[in-house]
Protein backbone atom coordinates (compact mmCIF):
# COMPACT_ATOMS: atom_id res chain seq x y z
CA UNK A 1 0.00 0.00 0.00
CA UNK A 2 1.19 3.59 -0.73
CA UNK A 3 0.16 7.14 -1.03
CA UNK A 4 -0.31 9.47 1.68
CA UNK A 5 -0.82 13.12 -0.09
CA UNK A 6 1.81 15.42 -1.52
CA UNK A 7 1.09 19.17 -2.51
CA UNK A 8 3.06 19.46 -5.72
CA UNK A 9 1.91 22.45 -7.60
CA UNK A 10 3.05 21.34 -10.65
CA UNK A 11 1.26 17.74 -9.93
CA UNK A 12 -1.81 17.48 -12.70
CA UNK A 13 -5.18 16.16 -11.18
CA UNK A 14 -7.84 14.35 -12.87
CA UNK A 15 -10.91 17.01 -12.21
CA UNK A 16 -11.36 20.21 -12.68
CA UNK A 17 -11.17 22.29 -9.06
CA UNK A 18 -15.10 23.88 -9.99
CA UNK A 19 -15.67 20.06 -10.10
CA UNK A 20 -14.84 19.26 -6.32
CA UNK A 21 -15.51 23.11 -4.57
CA UNK A 22 -18.74 23.56 -6.03
CA UNK A 23 -19.96 20.16 -6.63
CA UNK A 24 -18.86 16.93 -6.15
CA UNK A 25 -17.40 13.77 -7.81
CA UNK A 26 -19.06 10.55 -7.59
CA UNK A 27 -18.32 7.21 -7.67
CA UNK A 28 -19.42 3.13 -6.59
CA UNK A 29 -18.25 0.95 -4.52
CA UNK A 30 -18.24 -1.87 -2.35
CA UNK A 31 -17.81 -1.36 1.20
CA UNK A 32 -16.33 -3.83 3.05
CA UNK A 33 -16.60 -1.61 6.65
CA UNK A 34 -14.91 0.04 8.95
CA UNK A 35 -12.77 -0.92 11.92
CA UNK A 36 -10.93 1.32 14.39
CA UNK A 37 -7.11 1.47 14.26
CA UNK A 38 -4.73 2.57 17.17
CA UNK A 39 -2.61 5.13 14.46
CA UNK A 40 -3.85 8.26 12.45
CA UNK A 41 -1.78 6.90 9.68
CA UNK A 42 0.52 4.13 8.01
CA UNK A 43 1.16 1.53 5.59
CA UNK A 44 1.10 -1.48 8.33
CA UNK A 45 -2.22 0.17 10.40
CA UNK A 46 -4.10 0.15 7.32
CA UNK A 47 -3.00 -3.11 5.82
CA UNK A 48 -3.54 -4.63 9.41
CA UNK A 49 -7.25 -3.22 8.68
CA UNK A 50 -7.80 -4.64 5.42
CA UNK A 51 -6.87 -7.87 6.26
CA UNK A 52 -8.64 -8.02 8.97
CA UNK A 53 -11.95 -6.65 6.97
CA UNK A 54 -11.36 -9.11 4.32
CA UNK A 55 -11.37 -12.10 6.95
CA UNK A 56 -14.48 -10.91 8.09
CA UNK A 57 -16.47 -10.76 4.67
CA UNK A 58 -15.27 -14.15 3.81
CA UNK A 59 -17.12 -15.28 6.81
CA UNK A 60 -20.14 -13.12 5.64
CA UNK A 61 -20.51 -14.41 2.11
CA UNK A 62 -19.93 -18.30 3.42
CA UNK A 63 -23.39 -16.83 5.99
CA UNK A 64 -24.76 -16.29 1.85
CA UNK A 65 -24.82 -12.17 2.84
CA UNK A 66 -23.57 -10.07 0.00
CA UNK A 67 -20.51 -6.89 0.50
CA UNK A 68 -22.89 -4.03 0.08
CA UNK A 69 -22.61 -0.98 -2.82
CA UNK A 70 -22.22 2.45 -1.63
CA UNK A 71 -22.06 5.88 -2.95
CA UNK A 72 -18.88 7.45 -2.92
CA UNK A 73 -19.54 11.14 -3.13
CA UNK A 74 -15.79 13.54 -2.91
CA UNK A 75 -15.27 16.85 -2.70
CA UNK A 76 -13.18 19.28 -0.48
CA UNK A 77 -15.53 19.02 2.21
CA UNK A 78 -15.38 15.29 2.43
CA UNK A 79 -16.33 11.93 1.78
CA UNK A 80 -19.79 11.11 2.03
CA UNK A 81 -20.81 7.58 1.77
CA UNK A 82 -24.49 7.15 1.06
CA UNK A 83 -26.79 4.22 0.08
CA UNK A 84 -27.12 4.17 -4.04
CA UNK A 85 -30.43 3.39 -4.06
CA UNK A 86 -32.10 5.55 -1.34
CA UNK A 87 -29.12 8.40 -1.12
CA UNK A 88 -29.64 8.09 2.34
CA UNK A 89 -26.28 9.12 4.20
CA UNK A 90 -24.51 6.54 5.94
CA UNK A 91 -21.30 8.16 6.91
CA UNK A 92 -20.06 11.67 5.99
CA UNK A 93 -16.18 12.03 6.69
CA UNK A 94 -15.34 15.34 6.90
CA UNK A 95 -11.74 16.20 5.20
CA UNK A 96 -10.09 17.64 8.12
CA UNK A 97 -10.78 14.73 9.63
CA UNK A 98 -9.23 12.28 7.01
CA UNK A 99 -5.92 11.43 8.24
CA UNK A 100 -4.49 9.08 5.48
CA UNK A 101 -5.65 7.37 2.19
CA UNK A 102 -4.08 4.79 0.31
CA UNK A 103 -4.79 2.27 -2.40
CA UNK A 104 -3.52 -1.53 -2.60
CA UNK A 105 -0.88 -2.37 -4.95
CA UNK A 106 -0.94 -6.13 -4.53
CA UNK A 107 -4.67 -6.08 -5.00
CA UNK A 108 -6.01 -3.13 -7.38
CA UNK A 109 -9.66 -3.31 -6.30
CA UNK A 110 -9.03 -2.20 -2.26
CA UNK A 111 -8.47 1.68 -1.23
CA UNK A 112 -8.74 3.06 2.49
CA UNK A 113 -8.86 6.38 4.36
CA UNK A 114 -8.52 6.65 8.15
CA UNK A 115 -11.29 9.33 9.37
CA UNK A 116 -10.90 10.34 13.04
CA UNK A 117 -14.81 9.95 14.53
CA UNK A 118 -16.05 13.13 15.60
CA UNK A 119 -18.60 11.72 18.64
CA UNK A 120 -15.93 9.21 19.73
CA UNK A 121 -12.90 11.00 19.03
CA UNK A 122 -11.28 7.32 17.56
CA UNK A 123 -9.69 7.22 14.25
CA UNK A 124 -11.79 4.46 12.22
CA UNK A 125 -10.21 2.66 8.87
CA UNK A 126 -13.07 2.65 6.07
CA UNK A 127 -11.63 -0.12 3.36
CA UNK A 128 -13.48 -0.41 -0.11
CA UNK A 129 -13.48 -2.71 -2.70
CA UNK A 130 -13.23 -1.29 -6.55
CA UNK A 131 -13.27 -3.18 -9.71
CA UNK A 132 -11.41 -0.35 -11.57
CA UNK A 133 -11.74 2.82 -9.69
CA UNK A 134 -9.19 1.88 -6.64
CA UNK A 135 -6.36 4.36 -7.56
CA UNK A 136 -8.85 7.05 -9.69
CA UNK A 137 -10.33 7.65 -5.72
CA UNK A 138 -7.43 7.66 -4.50
CA UNK A 139 -6.38 9.88 -6.63
CA UNK A 140 -9.27 11.86 -6.63
CA UNK A 141 -9.49 12.58 -2.72
CA UNK A 142 -5.64 13.63 -3.36
CA UNK A 143 -7.11 16.24 -5.15
CA UNK A 144 -9.58 17.22 -2.68
CA UNK A 145 -7.04 17.36 -0.48
CA UNK A 146 -4.88 19.74 -2.13
CA UNK A 147 -7.61 22.28 -3.21
CA UNK A 148 -8.68 22.33 0.67
CA UNK A 149 -5.08 23.19 1.43
CA UNK A 150 -4.88 25.84 -0.97
CA UNK A 151 -8.34 27.23 0.35
CA UNK A 152 -7.12 27.17 3.67
CA UNK A 153 -3.88 29.44 2.97
CA UNK A 154 -6.01 31.83 0.64
CA UNK A 155 -8.41 32.18 3.61
CA UNK A 156 -6.06 32.16 6.64
CA UNK A 157 -7.65 29.31 8.43
CA UNK A 158 -11.36 30.57 7.87
CA UNK A 159 -12.81 28.34 5.77
CA UNK A 160 -12.14 25.88 7.34
CA UNK A 161 -13.76 27.19 10.17
CA UNK A 162 -16.75 27.64 8.50
CA UNK A 163 -16.87 24.51 6.75
CA UNK A 164 -16.91 22.97 10.37
CA UNK A 165 -19.75 25.04 11.45
CA UNK A 166 -21.53 24.19 8.28
CA UNK A 167 -20.78 20.53 8.77
CA UNK A 168 -22.33 20.57 12.29
CA UNK A 169 -25.36 22.28 11.32
CA UNK A 170 -26.13 19.86 8.85
CA UNK A 171 -25.25 17.13 11.16
CA UNK A 172 -27.89 18.85 13.68
CA UNK A 173 -30.61 19.02 10.88
CA UNK A 174 -30.13 15.53 9.97
CA UNK A 175 -30.90 14.38 14.00
CA UNK A 176 -33.80 16.66 13.88
CA UNK A 177 -34.92 15.36 10.53
CA UNK A 178 -34.90 11.42 12.22
CA UNK A 179 -36.53 12.30 15.67
CA UNK A 180 -39.48 14.19 13.26
CA UNK A 181 -39.62 11.26 11.04
CA UNK A 182 -40.16 8.99 14.50
CA UNK A 183 -42.39 11.20 16.36
CA UNK A 184 -44.59 10.99 13.32
CA UNK A 185 -44.25 7.14 13.47
CA UNK A 186 -45.46 7.45 17.34
CA UNK A 187 -48.05 9.57 16.10
CA UNK A 188 -49.28 7.10 13.48
CA UNK A 189 -49.69 4.07 15.74
CA UNK A 190 -51.77 6.30 18.55
CA UNK A 191 -53.85 7.25 15.67
CA UNK A 192 -54.39 3.63 14.57
CA UNK A 193 -54.70 2.29 18.13
CA UNK A 194 -57.64 4.75 18.83
CA UNK A 195 -59.57 3.41 15.49
CA UNK A 196 -59.13 0.29 16.26
CA UNK A 197 -60.76 1.28 20.11
CA UNK A 198 -63.56 3.02 18.22
CA UNK A 199 -64.16 0.10 16.17
CA UNK A 200 -64.66 -2.81 18.85
CA UNK A 201 -66.32 0.03 21.24
CA UNK A 202 -70.63 0.58 21.54
CA UNK A 203 -72.00 2.43 18.50
CA UNK A 204 -72.91 5.75 19.71
CA UNK A 205 -76.35 6.54 21.08
CA UNK A 206 -77.33 3.20 21.66
CA UNK A 207 -78.60 2.52 25.31
CA UNK A 208 -77.94 -0.63 27.29
CA UNK A 209 -81.22 -1.58 28.72
CA UNK A 210 -80.92 -2.15 32.77
CA UNK A 211 -82.20 -4.61 34.54
CA UNK A 212 -84.58 -3.34 37.44
CA UNK A 213 -83.16 -2.67 41.09
CA UNK A 214 -83.82 -5.30 43.46
CA UNK A 215 -84.45 -4.53 47.39
CA UNK A 216 -81.99 -6.68 49.83
CA UNK A 217 -84.01 -9.40 49.60
CA UNK A 218 -83.33 -9.35 46.02
CA UNK A 219 -86.58 -8.77 44.86
CA UNK A 220 -88.31 -6.39 42.50
CA UNK A 221 -89.76 -2.92 44.70
CA UNK A 222 -93.63 -2.54 44.61
CA UNK A 223 -94.54 0.85 42.65
CA UNK A 224 -98.04 1.42 42.19
CA UNK A 225 -98.29 3.63 39.33
CA UNK A 226 -96.05 0.64 37.22
CA UNK A 227 -98.76 -1.87 35.22
CA UNK A 228 -98.34 -5.19 36.90
CA UNK A 229 -95.75 -7.11 35.53
CA UNK A 230 -97.09 -10.45 33.70
CA UNK A 231 -93.45 -12.33 34.40
CA UNK A 232 -93.86 -15.53 36.32
CA UNK A 233 -92.33 -15.53 39.71
CA UNK A 234 -89.22 -17.24 40.48
CA UNK A 235 -90.95 -21.23 41.08
CA UNK A 236 -92.35 -20.84 37.86
CA UNK A 237 -95.92 -19.99 38.64
CA UNK A 238 -98.01 -16.92 37.63
CA UNK A 239 -99.20 -14.95 40.35
CA UNK A 240 -102.85 -14.78 40.88
CA UNK A 241 -104.55 -11.45 39.06
CA UNK A 242 -105.43 -8.64 41.23
CA UNK A 243 -108.96 -7.51 41.22
CA UNK A 244 -109.85 -3.86 39.87
CA UNK A 245 -110.96 -1.35 42.47
CA UNK A 246 -113.59 -0.46 40.37
CA UNK A 247 -115.55 -3.33 40.72
CA UNK A 248 -114.87 -4.38 44.02
CA UNK A 249 -117.84 -4.39 45.93
CA UNK A 250 -117.71 -3.02 49.42
CA UNK A 251 -118.85 -4.39 52.53
CA UNK A 252 -119.12 -4.09 56.14
CA UNK A 253 -117.71 -5.42 59.23
CA UNK A 254 -119.90 -8.63 59.25
CA UNK A 255 -119.74 -9.13 55.02
CA UNK A 256 -123.19 -7.40 54.31
CA UNK A 257 -123.36 -4.37 52.07
CA UNK A 258 -123.41 -1.61 54.00
CA UNK A 259 -126.84 0.10 53.95
CA UNK A 260 -127.20 3.41 52.52
CA UNK A 261 -131.15 4.73 53.05
CA UNK A 262 -130.95 7.59 51.03
CA UNK A 263 -129.75 5.83 47.47
CA UNK A 264 -132.39 2.90 47.57
CA UNK A 265 -135.09 2.91 45.05
CA UNK A 266 -138.97 3.05 46.20
CA UNK A 267 -139.78 -0.39 45.44
CA UNK A 268 -136.84 -2.26 47.67
CA UNK A 269 -138.93 -1.98 51.16
CA UNK A 270 -142.74 -2.69 52.25
CA UNK A 271 -145.19 -0.07 51.70
CA UNK A 272 -145.45 0.28 55.77
CA UNK A 273 -141.49 1.07 55.76
CA UNK A 274 -141.84 3.10 52.73
CA UNK A 275 -144.18 5.22 54.38
CA UNK A 276 -142.10 6.07 56.92
CA UNK A 277 -139.17 6.73 55.01
CA UNK A 278 -140.78 8.87 53.08
CA UNK A 279 -141.55 11.31 55.92
CA UNK A 280 -138.50 10.92 57.39
CA UNK A 281 -136.86 12.20 54.51
CA UNK A 282 -139.31 15.30 53.79
CA UNK A 283 -138.83 16.41 57.45
CA UNK A 284 -135.08 16.13 56.51
CA UNK A 285 -135.36 18.43 53.85
CA UNK A 286 -137.80 20.84 55.56
CA UNK A 287 -135.28 21.27 58.31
Amino acid sequence: MNRAFSRKKDKTWMHTPEALSKHYIPYNAKFLGSTEVEQPKGTEVVRDAVRKLKFARHIKKSEGQKTPKVELQISIYGVKILDPKTKEVQHNCQLHRISFCADDKTDKRIFTFICKDSESNKHLCYVFDSEKCAEEITLTIGQAFDLAYRKFLESGGKDVETRKQIAGLQKRIQELETENTELKNKVQDLENQLRITQVHASPAGSVTPKSPSTDIFDMVPFSPISPQSSTPTRNGTQPPPVPSRSTEIKRDLFGAEPFDPFSCGAGDFPPDIQSKLDEMQTAHTNA
